[in-house]
C-alpha cells in the first residue's frame, strides 16, 4: 500500500514558526549587510591612509564623506590645561579617559586633537593626570567623522573650568564652550598618530568586528532558520515515517 504525504498543522507551532522563521532569516541578511558595510569601511580607510597629510586650512571646507579618515597635518600648539576628558574609555581592560586637547593653529583657528588614552580613577575622586606639551609643534593624524549621532544617557551640559568631562565629542557644544575661538574650530576632531608630540596610548580601531565574524554570525542565524524549518516539517507531516518506510522497503528487497 502506497502511503501519501500528509500534514497536520498545529496552530501554536505554526504560529511560532511563522513568527520566528522570518526573524531568523532577516537577522542573517542583516549580518551579511553588516559584513559588507565593514568591508567598505576598511577599504575607505585604506584608501584615505594612502594619501599624504594635508593642512587643516586645505581640508576645512571639505564635505564629511571626503574628510573621514583623511590624513591631516597640524602646525601649532596645545593650549595649556584646556582639554576634554572622554569618560569611561577602556584600554586593555583598564578604566580611563581619552584626552581631547584644544590645539591652536599657527595659521589661525583651533582644532580638537584626541591625544589618546590615559588611566583614570573609576570612582572619579582623583584628578586624571595628563602630561602637558609645551611649545610649537607639528603633528599628524587623521580626521575622525563619527558614523552617527552619539548615544547619550542624558543631555550633556559642559561644566565651567578645565578640564571638562564629556560623554561624547559634540562639536556644537564644544564650540560654544570655547567661546570666540570656537567660531574657527575645525569641524571634526583629529585622532593623533602614534609617535607624535603629545601622543598618549593610541590604538585607533576602524572596525570593532571583522567582516568574517559578521559572516559567521549570519551562518548561525541561517542555520537556526533551517533547523527550525526542518523541525516544523517533521513535526507537522508524516515525511519521516515515509522516509523510514521507504528505507525499510529497500532493505527487504
Amino acid at each position: 500500500m502506497t502511503r501519501r504525504l500528509e500534514f497536520d498543522f498545529e496552530w501554536r507551532i505554526t504560529l511560532f514558526t511563522l513568527l520566528m522563521l522570518p526573524l531568523l532569516i532577516s537577522l542573517g541578511f542583516w549580518q551579511m549587510q553588516r559584513a559588507e558595510d565593514k568591508r567598505s569601511l576598511a577599504m575607505a580607510y585604506e584608501s584615505q591612509q594612502a594619501r599624504a597629510p594635508a593642512p587643516a586650512s586645505v581640508l576645512r571646507e571639505e564635505p564629511a564623506a571626503a574628510l573621514a579618515y583623511r590624513p591631516i597635518e597640524l602646525h601649532g600648539s596645545y593650549r595649556p590645561g584646556e582639554y576634554f576628558l572622554l569618560d569611561n574609555r577602556m584600554w586593555q581592560g583598564k578604566y580611563g579617559n581619552q584626552v581631547v586637547a584644544v590645539f591652536d593653529l599657527v595659521d589661525g583657528g583651533t582644532a580638537l586633537v584626541n591625544r589618546g588614552w590615559v588611566p583614570a580613577d573609576p570612582s572619579r575622586q582623583r584628578a586624571t593626570e595628563v602630561p602637558e606639551v609645551g611649545g610649537e609643534v607639528r603633528i599628524t593624524g587623521h580626521v575622525y567623522v563619527a558614523p552617527g549621532d552619539p548615544y547619550l544617557l542624558a543631555d550633556e551640559t559642559l561644566a565651567a573650568g578645565w578640564p571638562k568631562q564629556i560623554q561624547a565629542v559634540e562639536m556644537d557644544k564644544i564650540a560654544v564652550a570655547l567661546g570666540q575661538q570656537g567660531q574657527d574650530l575645525f569641524p571634526y576632531p583629529v585622532r593623533i598618530d602614534a609617535g607624535q608630540a603629545g601622543t598618549l596610548a593610541v590604538d585607533w580601531q576602524v572596525i570593532n568586528v571583522s567582516p568574517e565574524k559578521h559572516i559567521g554570525y549570519a551562518v548561525q542565524w541561517f542555520t537556526m532558520a533551517a533547523v527550525l524549518a526542518l523541525i516544523y516539517l517533521l513535526r507537522s507531516s508524516n515525511i519521516w515515517a515515509l522516509l523510514r518506510g521507504s528505507r525499510s522497503g529497500k532493505s527487504d528487497l
